[in-house]
């Protein structure tokens, strides 16, 4: 079933638990993870970081990496745990990413780019794409975007998820990057008409369905970030609309199903607040959103808090 619809990789927000969370709003739409670098699976808590919920299907990975050695080693690993779908970060701009030589600034290296990608694609079967920008600082013409997705295509990548801003490298904190340069949609529908055997995909902006129709118009899907996050329930009727799935759940059906979830979590020793933050925005827009939020920030940081303090907070909304 093809991907109209994705949910972004979301540092510190897209860890599994918010993807379980989004899973019951929408069965279909792809989940990405947030970031995870070639160090922390070559080195790191392996289990740690790439274990997930089987229902979170389909699922792809992003990884951050500049070395194609270790992109390479990562994405044989990742394989055996069944991921969808491998993903490269070059988009993000954040000064910690920049100092791993990673992210938005590989945008300045599509040879090194198209090592990557062709690393990873000798070690894995999956679907191996790439996240970028439209540009970095100056180097944001139309011809560098062109080149760049010339280079990396020929290394075997045929899927690009482009968020519709260039990057500043430096001067711009990563929310300013996200909200200071321009969006520039229409660059987005030029890649497609150039490069239309490839799968364009596009990120950036988008808060609504009338937004996801206007791209599907120009090209193959729409991936949406931070408006899925502060605002979850946007997605109830993705699968209805895109999916041909019959049934949009309501919200207190998802979120039954994510107090059982929260319940087992706890037996496990996750502590509530780690669970309950991804939640918040469910209500949003709603009569009795405030108290829903509310109640969970005031309680569910307490100690030996259980599934107790959703359950009295759904309370407080239809009170």
């Amino acid at each position: 079933m093809k991907n109209f619809i994705s949910i972004a990789p979301m540092m510190d927000w897209s860890d599994r638990h918010f993807r379980y969370f989004i899973r019951l709003i929408t069965k279909h739409s792809l989940l990405y993870t947030e970031m995870i670098t070639s160090g922390a699976i070559i080195h790191g808590d392996r289990d740690r970081f790439l274990t997930y919920n089987e229902e979170e299907h389909p699922i792809a990975i992003q990884l951050g990496g500049s070395d194609p050695k270790d992109l390479g080693t990562c994405a044989e690993i990742v394989t055996t745990y069944g991921y969808d779908e491998i993903n490269l970060n070059v988009g993000c701009p954040s000064a910690r990413v920049q100092s791993g030589s990673f992210g938005a600034c590989l945008m300045a290296e599509p040879d090194l780019v198209a090592e990557c990608v062709a690393s990873m694609k000798q070690k894995t079967s999956l679907p191996v794409t790439v996240k970028t920008r439209l540009g970095i600082d100056d180097r944001d013409s139309y011809e560098e975007l062109s080149d760049f997705i010339k280079t990396v295509q020929k290394a075997g990548c045929e899927t690009f998820i482009l968020h519709a801003r260039k990057a500043w490298l430096n001067g711009l904190s990563p929310k300013e990057n996200r909200e200071v340069p321009p969006l520039q949609y229409d660059v987005v529908y030029q890649i497609k008409k150039d490069f239309p055997e490839l799968e364009i995909m596009i990120n950036g902006g988008i808060k609504s369905k009338h937004d996801i129709n206007t791209h599907l118009a120009h090209i193959d899907g729409v991936m949406i970030g931070r408006e899925a996050y502060h605002n979850p329930f946007i997605l109830a009727d993705i699968d209805q609309l895109f999916y041909n799935h019959q049934a949009s759940p309501s919200r207190i059906e998802v979120i039954e199903e994510f107090i059982g979830y929260l319940d087992k979590q706890i037996d496990k020793g996750v502590h509530l607040k780690h669970m309950s933050r991804h939640i918040l925005g469910l209500f949003q827009g709603q009569v009795g959103a405030k108290k829903w939020r509310r109640h969970i920030s005031e309680n569910a940081h307490k100690p030996n808090t259980t599934s107790q303090v959703i359950k009295d907070a759904l309370s407080e909304v239809y009170s």
